[in-house]
């Protein structure tokens, strides 16, 4: 996202939280259903997300894992998600067996105007179809004028909650964290979604609590961890470091502090000191965020010790993985991670792709990996990334340890497999839904 400024920047967005104006957006009062008002009357699954897609992100990659599920399960589902740049095609087509995607538009220069955008553009295509057998959204920015007409909308409503803009905003717009009344306003349609909703999904045990600290129903939450292409991330035992050759390390996913990316880099300069190395940041970089972190870098650059990468598709980021010899999840301790919660995709495809991972000892960490499956180091401290790292080139033994116990926990528990299969489940349970005689069968049943 692109920080608007101050001037017109979180003004707008307060007003724009506090009730659009008082407009209704060009959201139908009503929409067509059969002459009864029952299950029965309602058509299909509408899986909304003001997220691009396709894109080589983790939320992209999560989408699609159970958009597949729930179309090879349920059939009619309709995805609507942002199309992945202009140039893309902007015409509805089959995804998979059961479902269409329907790319919509998000434009602006700021996250005001492209969140107003998508959800005009979502009420467009809402008009004139059937009422939704469900509802399943991601953020309150599809998902709050959808509680607010869910009698009108659809039987049931999904609310999946990854992150909440109460929390994360403002690490993307540092302006935000002194508008107490914005934040509120924040909080307000967070709640509305949460009090709306019958089934609350959440990849973070973390996570989950903190919802049921904010009103949720325990009963309606459920957590399904984010999962890993097994047959992609392929396993590989560590790599051997030839003599003399720098110790390289890996960092994916987002370059921002609240991911700790600052932490990553001077542990390499610590590390610099005592051995060659060198570290490979992976992750989306707008014009700004850039010249930010090209400042933060500075003479490692020149040294060729860092290298920027922008997002690569999952294959080739499972290979870079394997020519890696440790990958780094650094994680700092802050209201995201330690309060809201998360679930880091890019740990559970390290331990998957078999490369030694360091990573911050922090409750979101320790639901994923314990001390024998990844090191475990303190929060926020450069240097006890450092450690680990020295330890790993000092133990021949620990990497190849650390690696096979890392794969086998995410075959147990990590799969997208099982992760589709928990989702499915908790429609039946939770929703009433009924699987199609071609739907999705059980690994137990495949198994049988």
């Amino acid at each position: 996202m692109s920080a608007p400024p101050r001037s017109h920047g979180t003004e707008a967005l307060s007003v724009w939280v506090g009730g659009e104006r008082g407009k209704r957006g060009g959201w139908p009062r009503r929409v067509r259903r059969d002459s009864t008002h029952d299950v029965a009357s309602a058509s299909g699954i509408v899986y909304a997300s003001f997220d691009r897609f396709p894109a080589p992100k983790g939320a992209a990659v999560h989408i699609r894992a159970f958009v597949e599920a729930l179309g090879a399960a349920f059939g009619g589902v309709d995805l609507l998600a942002l199309r992945d740049g202009p140039t893309a095609s902007a015409e509805p087509r089959p995804l998979v067996e059961g479902v269409t995607y329907h790319p919509l538009e998000a434009r602006g220069r700021d996250l005001v105007a492209q969140a107003l955008s998508f959800r005009t553009h979502l009420a467009a295509w809402w008009r004139n179809r059937p009422r939704a057998r469900v509802v399943h959204v991601r953020s309150i920015f599809e998902g709050y004028p959808v509680a607010t007409r869910k009698a009108a909308l659809t039987d049931a409503l999904v609310f999946e909650v990854n992150g909440l803009p109460s929390i994360e905003l403002k690490y993307h717009h540092p302006d935000v964290a002194d508008d107490a009344e914005l934040m509120l306003k924040l909080v307000a349609q967070e709640d509305a979604c949460i009090a709306s909703a019958d089934l609350l999904v959440t990849p973070s045990e973390v996570t989950a609590e903190y919802l049921v600290k904010r009103g949720a129903q325990a009963s309606k939450v459920r957590v399904i961890p984010n999962g890993v292409e097994l047959e992609v991330f392929r396993h590989a035992p560590p790599r051997i470091r030839a003599p003399g050759q720098p110790v390289r390390l890996l960092y994916s996913g987002t370059m921002t502090s609240w991911q700790g990316v600052h932490h990553a880099i001077e542990a390499l300069r610590l590390l610099r000191e005592q051995m060659p190395a060198v570290l490979t940041l992976v992750g989306p970089l707008r014009k700004h965020q850039r010249k930010v972190m090209l400042d933060r870098c500075g003479d490692l650059l020149l040294e060729g010790a860092v290298e920027l990468r922008e997002p690569l598709p999952q294959a080739e980021l499972a290979a870079l993985h394997h020519a890696c010899d440790a990958v780094l999840v650094p994680l700092p301790v802050n209201d995201r991670n330690c309060v809201q919660g998360c679930c880091p995709l890019k740990l559970l495809e390290a331990m998957a792709s078999g490369t030694p991972v360091i990573a911050s000892n922090l409750p979101v960490v320790r639901t994923l990996a314990g001390p024998d499956e990844v090191l475990l180091v303190r929060p926020g401290s450069p240097k006890a990334i450092m450690e680990a790292v020295k330890d790993l080139c000092a133990n021949a033994e620990l990497g190849p340890s650390l690696s096979h116990r890392a794969r086998a926990r995410v075959e147990r528990d990590f799969s997208w497999e099982r992760a589709r299969e928990a989702l499915v489940s908790a429609y039946e349970t939770e929703l009433g839904m009924t699987r199609r005689d071609t739907g999705v069968i059980p690994r137990e049943e495949r198994r049988a």
